[in-house]
């Protein structure tokens, strides 16, 4: 399975890039691979990680498992908090 997050790397709040970097990290440090698609570089990647994600409003960072939707930060946040961090990724 392959791990895709869709991130911000233009503007936006402080609070969604240390989110992003959370993601990021926890998966360095977990030596998991995984590709970003930066939806500020393409407007259609915004749309398409809406579609995706089932929400005309969803927000970077949302995160998948190969065709998975495994959720946005606060589900990743929520699962690392119950020491279920690796399970949140579907792998």
């Amino acid at each position: 399975m392959s791990i895709l997050i869709y991130f911000s790397s233009a503007g936006g709040s402080r609070e969604v890039k240390q989110q992003q970097q959370q993601i990021f990290q926890f998966l360095e440090s977990k030596m998991i691979k995984y590709r970003t698609v930066d939806i500020t570089q393409d407007p259609s990647m915004k749309e398409e990680m809406r579609k995706k994600v089932g929400s005309p409003t969803a927000m970077p960072p949302q995160v998948f498992s190969g065709d998975m939707y495994c959720g946005d930060f606060q589900a990743f946040f929520q699962a690392v908090e119950e020491e279920k961090g690796e399970a949140f990724f579907k792998l």
